[in-house]
C-alpha cells in the first residue's frame, strides 16, 4: 500500500510539473483544427511542393538528414558571396590568412566537408605541391603512400584511399611505432584527449604528418584553438554538422606548407586528385562566416536553451508509468544535451526499434536516434578485421535518444506529445 501511494505521488508530481506543457499541447492542437477548418495551410515549403517530407530532426547532425541548419549570419553572407565573381584560389588563401587570426592556426583552407578534408590532407601528404607527383596520383609509384589508420578501419576511409594511398590498420596506441616505414606518409585519427596528445608526440618523433579528424568536434568551438595549440599538424571538422554552416563544407587547419599543399591537389586545380570535391564561393564564405559567429556567440547561453528544450519533452514522457528519462552530453560526436528515454520493453512487449518506426511513419516525421544507420552501405566494416557478429547476437537497444541541438524551437512540444501518446498505449495495451 505505501508503494502505491508512493508511485500515485511521484505520478501526480510528474503530471503537475508537465500541466503547463499539457495546456500548451492542447492549445497547439486546437489552433491546428482551426487553420484547417479555414482552408489555411501553413506547411507548404520548396520541398512539399515536390512531394518530399521534411522531418523534426531529433537525431543529430547527419549528412543523411541534411546536417545541421545554417546560422542566419551564413545565410545573408553566401548570398552576398554570390553576387561576385571572385579568382578562387586568392579567395582560399585569404580565407586561410582569417582562418590564422581567429584559430591560432597557421593556415586553414575551406573544403568539400570533412571527408574532402581528408582526401585533400592525404594527397598533400602524398604529392606535396609538386605539380608532376600532383599529376601521377592516385598513382603512387615511388611516393610514399602508407597512410597508418589508428583504431582500425571507418565508412569514410575512402577519402583516403581514393587518393592512392594503402592504409596501415593499427588498432592501439602502442601499435603505431611499428607501423612506421619508409613508406609513412600521414598518420589518421579521430582520438581525442590523452591518446591524442601520445599520438602526437609519436608523430613528431619521427617526423609524419599528423590528421586528427574531430568532424564533429565544434561546439564546443574552443577546439578551434585547442588543436592549434597542440601544435597539430592538421586537423578538419566538418562545416555542416555543429559548425552550422553550408552542409557541403568543410575546414581544414594546420601547417601552412601542408595547407598550400592540400590547396593545390584540390579545386580549382585542373588534373588534381581532388578537383571533383568542388567547393564554391558561397561555401567558402558560409563556413568562415560560421566560425566567425561561433567564436561570438554566448555558447552557455545556447547550451541552456538546448537542456530546456529536451527538459521539456522529458516532462512530458515522464508522465507515462514507467518511463525514465536522463539528460546528459556524449563525450565524442554530437557534443550536446541528449534526452535518454527508457522503458521496461520486456514487459510492455514494445521496443525501442517499434517506437522508432512509429515516430518515422507518422505525420509530421520525427527522426530520433538509435542503433541504426540508414545511410551506411551495408557491406561496411567498421574497426579492425574481424568477424561480423550474427545477428542473432545483438541484443535489442534499451533506449532511444533525442538530440537537442537540431530541434528547432516549439517542435520539442510535437516531439514529447507524439512521443507521451506512443508510450502510453503501448503501455497501456500490454502493462496491467
Amino acid at each position: 500500500m505505501f508503494q502505491q501511494n508512493a508511485s500515485n505521488r511521484r505520478g501526480f508530481m510528474k503530471m503537475l510539473a508537465a500541466s503547463p506543457l499539457l495546456a500548451q499541447v492542447a492549445a497547439h492542437h486546437l489552433y491546428e483544427k482551426s487553420a484547417a477548418a479555414i482552408g489555411y495551410d501553413t506547411k507548404e515549403n520548396v520541398y512539399s511542393r515536390l512531394g518530399v517530407k521534411t522531418v523534426i530532426n531529433c537525431r543529430g547532425t547527419w549528412t543523411y538528414l541534411s546536417g545541421s541548419l545554417q546560422f542566419p549570419e551564413v545565410r545573408v553572407a553566401q548570398t552576398e558571396a554570390g553576387q561576385y565573381f571572385v579568382n578562387m584560389v586568392e579567395l582560399q588563401r585569404a580565407v586561410g590568412r582569417r582562418l590564422a587570426e581567429l584559430t591560432g592556426a597557421e593556415s586553414g583552407l575551406i573544403t568539400s566537408g570533412a571527408a574532402g578534408a581528408m582526401a585533400a590532407a592525404t594527397a598533400a601528404c602524398i604529392a606535396g605541391s609538386d605539380p608532376q607527383k600532383i599529376w601521377q596520383l592516385p598513382d603512387t609509384t615511388g611516393l610514399k603512400h602508407e597512410v597508418v589508420m589508428v583504431g582500425g578501419r571507418s565508412a569514410f576511409d575512402t577519402a583516403i584511399r581514393l587518393t592512392g594511398a594503402k592504409l596501415i590498420i593499427v588498432e592501439k596506441l602502442e601499435e603505431i611505432a611499428n607501423a612506421i616505414n619508409g613508406n609513412t606518409a600521414m598518420i589518421y585519427t579521430t582520438d581525442l584527449g590523452d591518446k591524442l596528445m601520445r599520438e602526437v608526440a609519436i608523430a613528431k618523433e619521427r617526423n609524419i604528418p599528423l590528421l586528427l579528424d574531430d568532424a564533429a568536434g565544434i561546439p564546443p568551438i574552443d577546439n578551434i584553438k585547442l588543436y592549434a595549440k597542440m601544435k597539430l599538424d592538421l586537423y578538419t571538422f566538418s562545416g555542416g554538422k555543429g559548425l552550422r554552416g553550408p552542409q557541403c563544407s568543410g575546414v581544414l587547419l594546420g601547417r601552412k606548407d601542408l595547407i598550400e599543399a592540400a590547396l593545390r591537389n584540390s579545386c580549382p586545380y585542373e588534373g588534381a586528385v581532388c578537383r571533383p570535391m568542388k567547393v564554391g564561393k558561397e561555401e567558402v564564405i558560409g563556413c568562415l562566416t560560421a566560425i566567425e559567429t561561433w567564436l561570438k556567440i554566448d555558447s552557455k547561453k545556447l547550451y541552456d536553451e538546448w537542456h530546456a528544450r529536451v527538459g521539456r519533452i522529458a516532462k512530458l514522457v515522464e508522465t507515462v508509468p514507467g518511463v525514465q528519462t536522463q539528460i546528459y552530453i556524449p563525450d565524442d560526436g554530437n557534443r550536446y544535451p541528449t534526452l535518454r528515454i527508457s522503458w521496461d520493453q520486456q514487459a510492455w512487449g514494445f521496443n525501442v526499434s517499434e517506437c522508432v518506426r512509429k515516430l518515422h511513419d507518422g505525420d509530421p516525421v520525427i527522426e530520433v536516434l538509435s542503433i541504426d544507420n540508414p545511410s551506411m552501405v551495408s557491406a561496411v566494416q567498421e574497426g579492425a578485421d574481424k568477424p561480423k557478429p550474427n545477428p542473432k547476437e545483438l541484443k535489442e537497444q534499451n533506449h532511444l535518444e533525442l538530440v537537442s541541438m537540431t530541434i528547432q524551437p516549439g517542435e520539442e512540444m510535437i516531439v514529447g506529445q507524439r512521443l507521451r501518446a506512443i508510450l502510453a498505449s503501448a503501455r497501456k495495451g500490454n502493462v496491467t
